[in-house]
């Protein structure tokens, strides 16, 4: 990706008086120096904008007492932008009461392949996300840290390790940050694949508990967050929670970046307050460009709603919770009425069945045989029978595997039968509609099962 592609896809959004977004025009903070110079932030364009780390700000009190920074990013309101939108403060202090020096992990692997939210952001403010970091392991009393990206990304790796090279010539303080290149396997992005290659093992999730924060990297206390995260508590360690509070909405304060595809005037990466209706947030992209069927709400591990459903709601955990839905990575794809969801997610099922850990009888056998039976509905070839024996499947892959692989495909297949109901009914009965023959909306990459020696 390169900036001038990003872009060409990342547009502005309308300035709101009073909506409290500075330091950036249209609305922006975290892609506000992007839309000002139009040319990704070296370290100069960023001590420019931003001035020197506070990590003063960071510190911890006298005895021991918590850091300024935890008690702030708590006020704030801000929690993770990796997936499961945990409450970032609780995180930070976790580790920091832990026992021992403290490690602190950056997750850039974007494993999702319908985001590109994290290498948007590390391509064109790669030193706030370096930033935060920083005043990551200060406030959590941490003694290394570490920035995982996927090593198939070596255009990303180049430009950050010429970032970090930047950041010690000019002697920017904190703690030094190292760059590690792991597999890039959709289930490496995962915390405890992370710490698992850390420590010299495979980049594939382990069973929990114990929870990184507990015993993470060298069986120390563990901090780990996506970059995205890190951006915003760089911001909120520099404005404060009152300025972080001033976007988004009460109960989901600040904004977020969001990828938006499928049938959207203008696709790509966008930033949004948090709280705006669905709707709303396609509005970022220009709109539908065609009439919708169904929204997919965060990616291969989200949830399909129906269009009607969704434009309405809230970009909130807890709104999108009482749909089955939350906000996952960060993906918005507008289905069209002219394309086949049902052959869209029986081909995200079958990239999910190849690109599992291969490590318990969920990921070896339960998700391949959902994926073939979703196939079989997909393109016509499942009786009544088949389709029963599909939902029991579906309902046994949740809970019983040993990290949350088989849970995301189950939530992702049974959302396809809830919303494309009415489409299963005629797969059943008239066999495969015209759509499954037309272009598909949604990117899925190929590829077999990945082989024991490529998890290291």
């Amino acid at each position: 990706m390169t900036a001038e592609s990003v872009h060409e896809s990342t547009r502005p959004l309308p300035t709101v008086p009073g909506d409290g977004s500075a330091p950036g025009p249209h609305g922006t903070r975290l892609l506000s120096g992007w839309f000002t110079s139009g040319r990704a932030a070296d370290l100069a364009d960023h001590l420019d904008r931003y001035g020197p780390l506070p990590l003063d700000r960071a510190r911890r009190g006298g005895r021991g007492g918590p850091a300024p920074l935890i008690h702030a990013v708590e006020e704030a309101g801000l929690t993770g932008r990796g997936g499961a939108a945990f409450p970032t403060a609780r995180k930070l202090q976790a580790v920091a009461d832990g026992r021992g020096p403290a490690v602190v992990v950056a997750n850039a692997m974007e494993s999702e392949p319908a985001s590109a939210k994290d290498a948007t952001l590390l391509q064109l403010a790669p030193h706030l996300v370096l930033d935060g970091i920083a005043l990551a392991a200060e406030a959590v009393g941490a003694r290394e840290a570490h920035l995982c990206v996927a090593r198939t990304r070596q255009h990303q790796v180049h430009e950050l390790h010429a970032a970090l090279a930047e950041r010690e010539r000019h002697r920017v303080g904190g703690v030094p940050v190292r760059l590690h290149e792991l597999p890039h396997h959709y289930v490496s992005s995962e915390e405890s694949a992370l710490v698992r290659w850390l420590n010299g093992g495979d980049a594939r999730p382990m069973s929990t508990p114990p929870r990184p924060f507990e015993k993470g990297v060298g069986k120390r206390p563990t901090l780990i967050d996506n970059v995205e995260t890190l951006a915003h508590l760089a911001l909120i360690a520099r404005y404060g929670p009152a300025w972080y509070r001033q976007a988004g909405a009460p109960d989901a304060p600040g904004t977020t970046l969001v990828t938006l595809g499928g049938a959207v005037r203008h696709p790509g990466v966008y930033e949004a307050p948090m709280g705006a209706p669905l709707g709303r947030l396609l509005a970022h992209g220009g709109g539908p460009s065609e009439p919708l069927s169904a929204v997919l709400v965060g990616g291969f591990f989200g949830s399909w709603l129906p269009a009607d459903e969704a434009l309405p709601t809230r970009f909130t955990k807890q709104d999108l919770a009482q749909l089955g839905a939350g906000p996952g990575a960060g993906v918005l794809v507008a289905l069209p009425e002219r394309a086949c969801g049902l052959a869209e997610t029986a081909s995200v099922l079958a990239f999910l069945a190849r690109n599992g850990a291969q490590q318990c009888g969920p990921c070896r056998f339960g998700l391949p045989a959902v994926a073939e039976d979703f196939a079989a509905l997909a393109f016509g070839r499942l009786d009544p029978d088949g389709l029963r024996r599909l939902e029991r499947r579906v309902g046994l892959l949740a809970g019983r595997g040993a990290c949350r692989h088989p849970d995301g495909a189950s939530r992702f297949a049974a959302t396809a039968l809830r919303t494309f109901a009415a489409e299963v009914e005629r797969h059943l009965h008239h066999g495969p509609c015209p759509a499954v023959d037309h272009a598909p909306v949604l990117h899925v990459p190929t590829g077999s099962v990945p082989g024991a020696d490529e998890w290291r």
